[in-house]
């Protein structure tokens, strides 16, 4: 086995094993992350991403939240709605997620760990932790911040209910061009439609 090959199978068996310890503590964040994955790369297919791209948008999703392990229980399994102080404690997830990947030391772990900090920022600027705009987030968080935010509306959580496909796409249409790059927005709107991942 190459070098090559042996540092991508660690980085696939530390991202399940990063996965399933975040799963012992919030089951939900752990499925919603693979769901991401798989609807992340299908965007990333259909812009005809090269491997090594498709690869790296893979993990990054699969990060995206992994941060939530440092967020106390207290905030990240409360069963309504944040206040303003355990929002922004919530908030902190996306960082902890770049520090952690950081900390891995793996090929192209700048890419990805600039990829989770950022995938909470929104199109318009108004996102956070750091307000940037347009092409200047990555085009790894522009695409999973989609992928993100329609798993999240297809579930239910104790704060809200499931969503049907129609009324997911009716936010995420009101949304685009703020949160979301229309341009990845208008691929999504395709390929979800045919996704093993769309819900009634």
């Amino acid at each position: 086995m190459n070098m090559f090959k042996l540092e991508e199978n660690v980085i696939c068996e530390c991202s399940k094993a990063l996965l399933l310890a975040l799963g012992q503590k919030d089951e939900y964040t752990q499925l919603h992350s693979e769901r991401v994955v798989e609807l992340s790369s299908e965007v990333g297919i259909a812009l005809k991403f090269d491997v090594e791209q498709i690869k790296i948008l893979r993990i990054s999703a699969a990060f995206h939240d992994i941060g939530k392990i440092g967020i106390p229980d207290k905030v990240l399994l409360k069963s309504s709605s944040f206040n303003d102080k355990e929002w922004e404690i919530m908030k902190n997830h996306s960082i902890n997620s770049e520090r952690l990947v950081n900390s891995l030391h793996f090929e192209n772990s700048n890419i990805i760990a600039n990829a989770v900090r950022h995938h909470h920022e929104y199109y318009d600027g108004n996102g956070y932790p750091d307000k940037l705009k347009g092409e200047d987030i990555s085009i790894y968080s522009r695409i999973i911040s989609i992928a993100d935010s329609y798993d999240a509306m297809s579930s239910p959580r104790p704060y809200h209910n499931k969503k049907s496909h129609s009324e997911i796409m009716k936010i995420l249409e009101e949304e685009n061009g703020m949160k979301y790059d229309p341009i990845i927005f208008e691929v999504f709107r395709k390929i979800i439609q045919i996704s093993h991942y769309k819900v009634e």
